[in-house]
């Protein structure tokens, strides 16, 4: 049986002294916690967490365990690109709060519990994979921005033993319009030829996984999914912080 060794006396003094001088925040309202990397109590109940059940594809929550293989009507109507794929959280008002703050706001510090979040959330996609590809930024948003979030996101969830980041095996060729107002078939159009790989020998015979922070119509993840799918991968799964559920924006 596995055993972590206990911090050392000396080590847990240092951690109190420095908890009395910086006490740990909540990591979206900024609320003294016992714990770092993680969220009041408050903050907590606001967040939806995903799981089963869901559609078996997209990961859609379900309200009833409908079977493992269900789909939902999105699914059946519009069969997807990728394989299958699987968020974290629901994108809401509470949730929407932390993925602005690590998207715009400069606070990288958040990615590691979000990470952490999305390793629960896609552990079964993560252990057959052996690449992990963030969505990419075009390069002009990624000089504004500096950091492309689903690259931070996509090393938070790397590991000793976990599968590699290829942060630049796709390349976002055209720089698309903000897909925000656009229906789920102008999502699919503003995306189509926007990304190329950069070498079909990283990704063939391989498993992937794309990682994003939030997942909407599924518009960009596919369009991905199908260079990825053309170029030999394997298999392509989805990992996302976040996704939208129907009547959320």
């Amino acid at each position: 049986m596995l055993t972590l060794a206990r911090p050392s006396p000396l080590r847990r003094l240092a951690g109190g002294v420095l908890d009395l001088v910086l006490p740990p925040r909540c990591l979206a309202c900024g609320e003294t916690v016992q714990e770092p990397g993680t969220l009041c109590v408050a903050c907590w109940r606001g967040i939806t967490f995903l799981g089963a059940p869901c559609c078996a594809c997209c990961g859609y929550p379900f309200e009833f365990d409908l079977g493992p293989a269900m789909l939902c009507g999105a699914c059946l109507a519009h069969p997807r690109q990728f394989g299958r794929a699987r968020a974290a959280m629901r994108y809401d008002d509470h949730s929407r709060q932390l993925i602005l703050a690590l998207k715009h706001g400069d606070r990288l510090h958040l990615a590691p519990a979000l990470a952490q979040w999305m390793r629960r959330a896609g552990a079964e996609l993560l252990a057959e994979a052996d690449l992990l590809i963030p969505v990419p930024l075009h390069w002009t948003r990624l000089f504004a921005r500096r950091y492309n979030q689903a690259a931070v996101l996509a090393h938070g969830l790397s590991a000793p033993g976990s599968p590699i980041v290829d942060a630049e095996c796709l390349i976002r060729r055209r720089r698309t319009p903000s897909q925000g107002k656009l229906s789920a078939s102008g999502r699919r159009r503003n995306v189509a030829g926007a990304f190329v790989l950069n070498g079909e020998h990283r990704v063939k015979g391989k498993r992937v996984v794309l990682i994003d922070d939030v997942l909407t119509t599924g518009a960009t993840v596919e369009e991905c999914a199908r260079v990825l799918t053309r170029a030999g991968a394997k298999q392509v799964d989805v990992l996302t912080l976040a996704r939208t559920v129907r009547g959320e924006g």
